[in-house]
């Protein structure tokens, strides 16, 4: 499953970054919470790479993005797994 924040399905969105997050095999909360702090140790404008395998993610991700100063580059449905970038705000 693709998202219309990255329709083409290429890699791209993820081929930048500057850090990234493994959360695969954690369950919600744990994705998002980790990658707040992660986000939070972060600079503006610096972006992160996440990897989960929980479903809840998909939604949790997007919701943190609207309700934060952070922007959800993309993300992707890869088989059983969630990929997400998102870029630091101020």
């Amino acid at each position: 499953m693709m998202d219309s924040l990255n329709p083409s399905g290429d890699d791209n969105a993820t081929a930048n970054f500057d850090q990234h997050l493994d959360a695969r095999g954690l369950h919600c909360p744990l994705p998002l919470l980790k990658a707040k702090q992660r986000l939070n140790s972060m600079q503006p404008g610096q972006s992160l790479l996440v990897w989960a395998t929980d479903s809840g993610s998909w939604e949790d991700f997007a919701s943190y993005a609207e309700l934060s100063n952070h922007q959800l580059v993309s993300r992707e449905q890869k088989g059983d797994e969630y990929h997400f970038v998102l870029t630091r705000g101020e």
